[in-house]
């Protein structure tokens, strides 16, 4: 059985007036999917979805906000010396951006290949970002935002068959960067495992 591929998500995007607020910001959007059975629980290794190059800060901050929300939903730590039952691949972008939004190419397929896409400035994961916001201050002015977005795959070690997939993208104030990561994996375990290809907003 196979599951279709994951659509193109475009910036989740509006142009706000005024100060550039958390509680002004517009939700995260997330997409999940699956083959609609229950989603088996083990225990999970947290790992970049490319490897090879030492794991950036960032990408800690990532995979330690992916691995909170995982424990949350019935999964847990492998004892050492143990190997993991799944395996949870992060990849992400974080990219300033102004200007109005525009059409994103990401592209990803469960159990087709894994992602693809151009990557983004920041983050080396392999997926593409393309979405550019423009927060208006005043009448002329506009202020520089984070676009950020946050794919998760969940596997099974023993033969890498992927049994969940889910991609996040949302935008925050650049002074705001360091939550960005804990918020878009709220959102992206938000109701886990959700509702296959359906795409929600998460405040």
């Amino acid at each position: 059985m196979t599951i279709r591929p994951l659509l193109a998500l475009g910036a989740a995007a509006a142009l706000l007036a005024g100060c550039t607020t958390t509680a002004s910001l517009p939700p995260a959007e997330v997409i999940r999917y699956h083959l609609g059975e229950p989603i088996a629980r083990g225990t999970v290794s947290v790992q970049p979805l490319t490897g090879g190059a030492p794991a950036s800060l960032e990408f800690k901050t990532y995979a330690a906000a992916v691995e909170g929300e995982l424990y949350r939903n019935g999964y847990a730590a492998v004892p050492q010396g143990a190997q993991p039952g799944f395996i949870a691949t992060v990849a992400f972008t974080r990219t300033e951006q102004a200007g109005p939004p525009r059409q994103s190419p990401f592209s990803v397929g469960l159990g087709a290949g894994g992602f693809s896409g151009g990557g983004g400035r920041r983050g080396g994961s392999g997926i593409g970002l393309g979405g550019g916001v423009g927060f208006p201050i005043g009448k002329s002015r506009s202020t520089t935002v984070l676009v950020a977005e946050l794919a998760v795959t969940i596997k099974r070690r023993v033969d890498q068959s992927p049994v969940w997939e889910g991609h996040a993208q949302g935008i925050s104030d650049i002074k705001a960067a360091d939550e960005q990561a804990g918020r878009l994996a709220r959102a992206l375990f938000t109701g886990f495992p959700g509702q296959s290809g359906r795409t929600i907003s998460v405040r």
